[in-house]
């Protein structure tokens, strides 16, 4: 069958070319078509647009290049007609896929897959209208969506498994690297611990968090402080921030990082899970313009009660999240040292670390995904043949 995938950053490009390789063993005919990165370039098939020519995060750089996303979504609507692929699979990136899965279903009978859901959990709740509209079948990699999308929407959804679980726990299993060896081949002191920052993926998130962050770190010279450099960033951009510093930097490495590190201080996002499934106790910390406006928005119109998949998933905090006002070097040294060796708060966030393990599962969810995808195109062709 023939698979046309749509993704708009790193981490889709990570877990769409994990599911492109189930589906090669569901179904060896597989042909694939997309809109993505290199990891699904390694795996086979056509790439039709880089997702760095695409990726417009914020209002003035979207604003800035209306004109080029527009051309991209008309150049993505014409392709997909004429390649008539057996089904779409949209992978996150909701403003861009859900127009998508809007200009399908008004002019064509290609089924649309949702893989990783948009978090309309978090904020644009609407956008559920469209979903249930414009989306043929919705599979999540978060046990919380569950209750949220069948039980308040009453729109059916599959629970897969959480792919960055399996990520975490393929890379585990294969690594083996000491600590020493780590370091030797970093040519760093292997007799210092490591506090690792993870300040983001985004180049405004860096410009926000990293400089306060390294300010903290700098309070701990017992550790040595290792920047976790987000692939799509040049090594360059983190250089400006350093200063007087003496934190290292460390590229395509996250998860080696994860594994060797004592602490971390992370920004909200997919991190904060890697962080916890490495075990790595942490702060969560993420800076806001505005804080307290933010702080009064987030309190009485977001739909949620944290920021963080951690937190998320565990229903509770087990991790300490330090946004808006509650940003500051003070409070990030003060909830860091606390999660440190000898800490008041290491051992109780390991222990609710164990807990999250268990919530998420042991399924991998680019098979179940895969499987369950299969099917139904399997039984959609046949419903076509009665």
């Amino acid at each position: 069958m023939k698979y046309y995938l749509i993704v708009g950053e790193a981490s889709g490009d990570l877990h769409a070319s994990h599911l492109m390789q189930a589906l090669k063993s569901e179904d060896p005919q597989a042909e694939f078509r997309f809109l993505g990165g290199d990891l699904m370039t390694a795996v086979g098939g056509t790439r039709v647009r880089h997702f760095k020519e695409m990726a417009y995060m914020g209002f003035v750089p979207v604003l800035l290049h209306l004109r080029t996303i527009f051309k991209n979504m008309a150049m993505c609507k014409r392709d997909i007609v004429d390649w008539q692929p057996d089904v779409v699979i949209l992978i996150d990136y909701p403003g861009f896929n859900l127009s998508i899965a809007k200009f399908l279903r008004a002019n064509t009978r290609i089924p649309v897959y949702y893989y990783i859901s948009p978090k309309i959990w978090a904020w644009k709740e609407y956008r559920i209208k469209s979903i249930k509209r414009d989306v043929d079948e919705l599979f999540s990699i978060l046990p919380f969506e569950v209750p949220f999308f069948e039980n308040r929407h009453h729109y059916p959804i599959h629970y897969v498994g959480n792919p960055t679980a399996d990520e975490v726990r393929g890379f585990l299993a294969d690594y083996k690297e000491t600590f020493e060896s780590f370091c030797r081949r970093h040519e760093w002191d292997a007799r210092r611990p490591i506090i690792a920052l993870l300040a983001g993926s985004r180049l405004q998130e860096i410009k926000d968090n990293l400089p306060t962050m390294l300010q903290v770190a700098s309070r701990f010279p017992h550790y040595q402080t290792v920047i976790a450099g987000a692939p799509s960033i040049p090594i360059e951009y983190y250089k400006q921030f350093l200063g007087e510093s003496n934190a290292l930097l460390v590229q395509n490495e996250t998860y080696p990082l994860l594994a060797h590190s004592t602490a971390a201080l992370v920004t909200s996002g997919t991190a904060t899970l890697e962080t916890a499934l490495f075990s790595v106790p942490q702060v969560v910390c993420y800076q806001t313009p505005f804080p307290r406006l933010i702080r009064f928005a987030f309190n009485h119109f977001i739909g949620v009660k944290y920021i963080s998949l951690v937190n998320l998933i565990a229903d509770r905090e087990v991790v300490v999240e330090l946004f808006a006002d509650r940003f500051s070097v003070d409070s990030i040294a003060t909830e860091l040292l606390r999660i440190l060796p000898s800490g008041t708060s290491r051992s109780r966030m390991l222990t609710d670390y164990a807990h999250l393990h268990r919530l998420l599962g042991h399924e991998s969810a680019p098979k179940n995904a895969a499987q369950r995808m299969v099917q139904l195109l399997q039984e959609r062709k046949r419903g076509d043949l009665r």
